[in-house]
């Protein structure tokens, strides 16, 4: 079993893997459970605590005596479409001198973790240990859930030591769990680990976790590992579904084995399972990005034949390249093939598209595209803004990418992480990495917490811009704000730091 040196507890795998031969957990951090051991943040689980036990305090005054049953039914019942009349309900519940079931704790942890509310989950898993009932493995993997979904992997590892030290077994829910995080996150060692776990305590991998396997491999340049484990599946009866066969042919495409991947769609149409919108666009995407048009628009008809139609992320990827190589005349039979297969919902968006990328440039402003689409009743939502200023920042023009987020904001769409990320691209892409920066600091400063996609975004256009210190320097602040790196942040780091040894700089670069 690979090293794990790298772990997030600082413990490597094989003391792990010793302690659990001899029958002993693995030893927990020397801290109290799950966090740092500062009076600040006891002050904040405090508080977190508190905001469990009062968060519905305007039903408080219509209180009345009234069943635990009661109580206990209607906290489980609203945890996952009321969260805050759940609280006020356990509020409720503790004053009249009652405590919650160990189901109706899980629910609320799990619905407090899905909303990224992980420190207040965290306070109602330290009030069962401390009051009962008994935290069971389904309370922690509530929290766990919710730390993963976050990318809090180090507080994760945590949270798996103390389950250790509480005697709490990590079953099949635990395992795949981690997986799924880890093969997000591109940790490769971390989810050998996993995988060997599971082989020791003898839990197979159902159909999901071959699935968290292709994308790892696919995410790590394993191509023929794929192949090989499509042969395991099959020898052990695991079914493959259309998951399973989109990763495979996503991977093969990833790394340029165009062939492997046209032979996974058609063993997988020989085996009646019906391509989904991900395949084409997968086969459509790969295609594209090696210049094949031919395939690629094959695949594209092929796709409207089967009733679908592209993504406009995908109509953007091919009508970019098509106007790379100066087919216009393909752009429009392209677009006018569509309106003859009777595509009509949101049209206008993919009209606008083509103009974009055209030889005409009607819609070169903003202001006249978004006019154009009104004019054609078409429903504007927070996509269709996010499509338009991709399509601007892929032209490089980085003004009207702006102009498409102020007029989102004049339609009473607040723009998302997702639009802003888009926007360091956009300037990235530019050139204009102070431009770039300032978008960063301003979902720092609107409250937003910035994600893995904008730190790397971010790297990558310090990168283009010749700015290797501040790759380390975005990083740093990327795991000080418990953010996981990816493979692609990673891989940056390393860049720039050989970069900075050959200039003979001596700069510190993070681990």
């Amino acid at each position: 079993m690979p090293s794990r040196s790298n772990s997030f507890s600082g413990k490597s795998q094989p003391q792990r893997a010793r302690a659990q031969l001899h029958g002993r957990p693995p030893p927990p951090l020397q801290l109290p459970p799950f966090s740092s051991p500062t009076l600040g943040y006891r002050r904040r689980v405090a508080t977190a605590v508190a905001c469990c036990c009062s968060a519905a305090a305007g039903d408080q005054h219509q209180h009345q005596e009234r069943p635990w049953e009661s109580y206990d039914r209607d906290i489980q019942s609203h945890a996952g479409s009321d969260l805050s009349r759940s609280l006020g309900l356990l509020a409720n519940m503790q004053a009249a001198g009652a405590r919650p079931s160990a189901a109706a704790y899980a629910r609320l942890i799990r619905a407090l973790g899905r909303a990224g509310r992980t420190l207040e989950a965290e306070a109602l898993l330290l009030e069962m240990r401390r009051l009962g009932p008994r935290p069971d493995a389904a309370h922690y993997n509530a929290l766990l859930e919710g730390l993963l979904a976050r990318a809090h992997l180090r507080l994760a590892d945590r949270l798996l030591l103390q389950m250790a030290d509480d005697g709490v077994a990590r079953n099949r829910r635990t395992y795949m769990l981690l997986l799924d995080a880890y093969a997000r996150a591109g940790r490769l060692e971390d989810s050998w680990w996993v995988l060997g776990e599971m082989r020791r305590r003898g839990i197979r991998l159902d159909t999901a976790g071959y699935s968290m396997l292709v994308r790892l491999y696919r995410d790590n340049g394993m191509w023929k590992k794929a192949t090989d484990l499509v042969m395991e599946m099959q020898e052990l009866g695991v079914e493959l579904d259309v998951k399973i066969y989109n990763g495979l042919i996503d991977t093969f495409g990833k790394y340029g084995q165009l062939a492997d991947a046209r032979m996974a769609f058609d063993k997988m149409r020989a085996e009646g399972i019906k391509p989904d919108i991900s395949t084409w666009n997968a086969l459509i995407l790969w295609h594209c990005r090696v210049g094949n048009m031919k395939r690629a628009l094959r695949f594209f008809t092929s796709m409207q034949e089967e009733g679908m139609y592209p993504d406009p992320k995908i109509f953007v990827m091919i009508i970019s390249r098509l106007g790379e190589q100066g087919k216009w005349d393909d752009i429009k039979r392209l677009f006018d093939g569509m309106k003859n297969r009777g595509f009509k919902e949101s049209g206008a968006v993919y009209a606008v598209l083509v103009d974009i990328y055209g030889q005409y440039g009607h819609f070169r402003d903003a202001h006249e595209c978004i006019a154009a689409l009104k004019a054609e009743n078409t429903q504007l939502s927070p996509r269709v803004f996010c499509v338009l200023a991709n399509a601007y920042a892929q032209q490089r023009l980085c003004e009207q990418s702006v102009n498409v987020l102020q007029l989102m904001e004049e339609e009473g769409f607040e723009p998302n992480l997702v639009m802003l990320n888009l926007l360091i691209n956009a300037f990235g892409t530019a050139g204009r990495h102070l431009e770039a920066l300032a978008v960063f600091q301003h979902i720092k400063d609107s409250g937003m917490s910035p994600d893995v996609v904008t730190y790397t975004t971010l790297m990558k256009t310090f990168m283009r811009a010749k700015k290797f210190e501040k790759v380390s320097e975005v990083y740093k602040e990327m795991e000080r704000a418990g953010c996981t790196p990816d493979r692609k942040a990673r891989e940056m780091l390393h860049d720039a730091s050989v970069i900075l040894e050959q200039r003979g700089c001596e700069y510190f670069i993070c681990s």
